[in-house]
């Protein structure tokens, strides 16, 4: 391993793209046959994560052991466990009410799985996304409580909801919180309310804010069944095997993008492997659907697997997730599976018109540091993943709006990028009266707004938001782990760097730089994706391709101006199965000239 002090890596002080590359920590340029090299990257690739060398034994091998912390450290979680504990011991009739997403039907599959392993006469019902919009409402409440069930548990939803849990509260009927969204000072009404996000948390139930809310449930679960222990409910009967839930966990988490670190990373870490048994009918069912001829990995639950729950709440029967993570019946899960696998194209072909008539906007919004872009007629079932998109596109927080023209109104969803709290914005705009309803958390918002608000609201997140997007903009170098020469591009590599997974928002996968290339061939395949067979000067050649990436300037580069230059191309390295044997290839997300 060579060691050179400069600014930027390989001298890239202005990529394709226009980006400096820096190094995310120390300087790795990887020279191949050198004796302990997968130790030193390892240890680095950990470092620059933020783990210290006291941490790194159980950061390389996170397990729930190491990192799970007692959930009665966490405000109402007593006093929540022990009245679902009196509800499973009375015989109540239980109901968890979920939300649309995949955070909401895993965390409400959890609970209902869990409940009635325990004996426990449990239900969910999950809203509709057209018809009732986010979170509980107080009719919808009280139609609960009027069918039978005295004790309803809201998860990933909830925190904001005070004029439903008031009227709730009013009727008599136990509400219990469970979520993990942004709260405000004032706290609505409930039997409990269980978030790491509560502004009176302590500072070790606050060190978890991180968690999705499938992950607050999960800390609940350890505390009811701790409760009912407690009580010698497990003395005639088998305790539930709680490891068994984590595939749930890990699919939530990840499709929520929680920052995984910490505690986030064990339960992915942990609930792959239960995955990979196929235990569960429905989970199994849905990665057959997804056509995955391998055991999940961490990039399928947000790419495969999460997209298809999602559809259900999108486009489709909301729910429709829950059912199929629930049900014990395989010819239940398949068709259920494969109805999702058909909503989720149906998904993409919406999404594909609204994102196009929403890209039509953003020539009025490139002078501000929050992109609002609003239409009517766009379904509210795909604006988040269009604010996504956006995001991409502008590397700046953005919010899409689906305007209902008989009420005047509009839902929006909004995604932001890293140092910029958009949940916190929202909260604030709801409280200085621009939204009738918002919330959310720092990567992620929802709101409803009036029409003659948006432009308001606008300003008002320009205004609040501008130092932080521009410190964040400043920051936007491409940050990169380690480079190499093409023949060092190999399978023993990836397996190297896939060891200190697994990889998302707060644990960045490892980036590589590779290089100097010529560029034997390139050409645009399927729908707008860069292919590029590249030639080094070490006379090994590798496969890379760039995502969505036709009309970039990378792109275009690469494909018509690219004759007799060298390149540097960095991105990050996956294994390429479809062959013959094995290859490494590199998914492109930058290039710069190398001379």
């Amino acid at each position: 391993m060579a060691s050179r002090s400069i600014s930027h890596v390989l001298g890239v002080a202005s990529s394709l793209s226009g980006r400096a590359w820096h190094w995310r920590g120390g300087n790795m340029e990887i020279e191949p046959g050198v004796a302990g090299l997968e130790d030193d990257i390892l240890t680095q690739l950990l470092l620059t994560r933020g783990v210290t060398r006291e941490d790194l034994a159980r950061n390389l091998a996170p397990t729930l052991r190491e990192f799970l912390p007692d959930p009665s450290e966490f405000r109402d979680m007593e006093s929540a466990a022990e009245r679902i504990a009196q509800a499973v011991l009375s015989g109540e009739a239980i109901t968890i009410y979920g939300d649309y997403d995949v955070d909401g039907a895993t965390s409400a599959a959890l609970f209902v799985n869990l409940l009635r392993e325990l004996g426990a006469d449990a239900n969910y019902y999950i809203p509709d996304r057209l018809l009732e919009g986010y979170g509980p409402s107080g009719e919808a409440l009280l139609r609960l409580a009027e069918a039978g069930s005295s004790l309803i548990v809201t998860v990933d939803c909830g925190a904001m909801a005070h004029e439903a849990l008031k009227q709730a509260h009013d009727a008599g009927v136990d509400v219990i919180v469970v979520d993990h969204h942004k709260c405000s000072p004032e706290l609505p009404l409930a039997a409990a309310l269980v978030n790491p996000n509560r502004l009176d948390e302590s500072d070790l139930a606050a060190a978890h804010g991180h968690l999705a809310a499938v992950g607050v449930a999960f800390l609940l679960a350890i505390a009811l069944v701790r409760t009912l222990r407690e009580r010698g409910f497990f003395e005639d009967r088998q305790e539930p095997n709680l490891m068994a839930l984590l595939d749930l966990v890990a699919l939530g988490t990840v499709a929520d993008v929680a920052a995984l670190h910490g505690l986030n990373r064990a339960f992915v870490a942990q609930g792959l492997k239960v995955m990979s048994r196929r235990e569960r009918i429905g989970m199994a069912a849905l990665i057959d659907a997804s056509r995955l001829k391998r055991a999940p990995q961490c990039s399928d639950l947000g790419f495969a697997l999460g997209p298809r729950i999602n559809a259900g709440g999108r486009v489709g029967e909301s729910t429709l997730g829950v059912r199929l993570l629930t049900t014990s019946d395989p010819d239940e899960a398949r068709e259920i599976a494969e109805q999702l696998s058909q909503l989720n194209e149906e998904r993409r072909a919406i999404e594909a018109e609204v994102q196009q008539a929403a890209e039509a906007q953003m020539a009025s919004q490139h002078n501000r540091s929050v992109v609002v872009l609003s239409g009517a007629g766009w379904h509210p079932g795909v604006i988040g993943i269009v604010a996504g998109r956006i995001k991409e596109k502008t590397g700046k927080p953005s919010i899409v709006i689906a305007l209902d023209e008989d009420s005047g109104t509009g839902k929006g969803s909004g995604r932001s990028i890293s140092g910029v709290d958009l949940g916190a914005a929202i909260i604030a705009a709801r409280e200085s009266g621009l939204l009738l309803a918002g919330g959310g958390h720092a990567m992620a918002a929802g709101l409803t707004v009036e029409r003659s608000q948006i432009d308001p609201l606008g300003e008002f997140l320009d205004n609040r938001l501008a130092r932080d997007v521009g410190r964040a903009l400043e920051s936007q170098a491409i940050q990169l782990d380690l480079a190499v020469a093409p023949g060092g591009l190999t399978p023993d590599l990836v397996e190297t760097l896939d060891r200190a997974g697994p990889f998302g928002v707060g644990w960045p996968g490892p980036r590589v730089a590779v290089g100097p290339v010529r560029i034997v061939k390139a050409d645009i395949v399927g729908q707008d994706h860069l292919r590029v067979i590249a030639a080094g000067d070490d006379g090994r050649s590798l496969k890379a391709i760039a995502f969505r990436a036709a009309e970039t300037e990378m792109a275009q580069t690469i494909l018509h101006r690219a004759q007799g230059r060298r390149f540097h191309l960095a991105g990050r390295v996956k294994i390429d199965d479809w062959g013959a044997r094995p290859q490494a290839e590199l998914h492109l997300e930058d290039a710069a000239f190398a001379d």
